[in-house]
């Protein structure tokens, strides 16, 4: 599927130039980083907070988190939260989680934290779970009016506990398969006895006496390599 018709005519008005991203379903930034084969600082995130009385857009790293006392600074704010979807549905008239980067479709303002100037380009939301655009952050920056600002702190994504117990299970599985794998150094102890039983009567019948030390040498010489 491409991107939404309105994000494309968006972009397209704004003669900026981006990239279709069409890439299997996702549903938080840190999924879009795996299946993009990105980092966490290319993928942006957005988050639809309140202000006081009004609602605006802050778009930063996917590693980061924003720090309401910065962001209280930069909007000239007494109080800050994040509404829950239900404002999200009455407010902007759009279904959880298909929220797009670019505010100014939804006639709200945008913050970009400068850290995402770090990176050249970012992975973009349309409002798709199937659908991105990878975009100049500095061109996203001018078409959205936005305002720059730092209003971020590390520490923006913490991995599900579900997700981790997955990726326990799937090391667990990878260590017991390479151990199967690895050829057994040493012979076990039956099979060493065996050998130096069968080696001692093939020397009483066969050998004579100065041979009989050679053989046997050479025997645990054998035996200590299996």
């Amino acid at each position: 599927m491409p991107i939404p018709a309105k994000v494309k005519k968006y972009l397209d008005s704004k003669g900026v130039d981006y990239e279709e991203l069409a890439h299997k379903t996702v549903y938080t930034a840190y999924d879009a980083a795996q299946t993009l084969k990105k980092q966490l600082k290319e993928i942006a995130k957005t988050i639809l907070v309140e202000a006081d009385k009004t609602h605006a857009l802050v778009v930063l790293p996917a590693d980061k988190k924003i720090d309401m006392e910065k962001l209280k600074k930069a909007l000239g704010a007494k109080k800050i939260s994040i509404p829950n979807e239900k404002v999200m549905i009455k407010v902007l008239k759009i279904k959880p989680g298909t929220l797009s980067s670019f505010g100014r479709l939804h006639d709200l303002e945008v913050v970009v934290d400068k850290a995402m100037l770090g990176v050249k380009k970012a992975v973009v939301s349309t409002g798709s779970f199937t659908d991105s655009v990878f975009i100049k952050v500095k061109d996203f920056v001018q078409s959205e009016e936005a305002r720059l600002a730092n209003v971020a702190m590390s520490g923006g994504y913490k991995i599900p506990k579900k997700m981790k117990k997955q990726m326990k299970k799937v090391k667990s599985a990878v260590a017991k398969k390479k151990a199967a794998k690895k050829p057994t150094k040493k012979a076990s102890k039956p099979a060493k006895k065996a050998v130096k039983k069968v080696a001692k009567k093939a020397v009483k019948k066969t050998a004579k006496p100065a041979t009989k030390k050679v053989v046997k040498k050479t025997v645990k010489k054998v035996v200590k390599k299996k």
